[in-house]
């Protein structure tokens, strides 16, 4: 997975953190939790606050 890949990183952030409210995360824990998915093999520096908002957009998709 890379950090592109917002809609998987979303459905493996809903399997890993499943009584976690998307909208209520902080982008240091997000950025964390991406980080610690199985699969996960991006350069973390590769990271920023676009792609943690598109993460947790749809983070947020996926639980609705």
């Amino acid at each position: 997975m890379k950090w592109t890949d917002v809609n998987e990183i979303a459905i493996a952030l809903t399997d890993a953190h499943p009584d976690v409210d998307p909208a209520s995360v902080r982008f240091t824990d997000l950025y964390n939790w991406v980080l610690a998915l199985p699969g996960f093999d991006d350069d973390p520096k590769r990271s920023g606050e676009r792609i943690l908002e598109g993460i947790q957009q749809a983070w947020i998709d996926e639980v609705a």
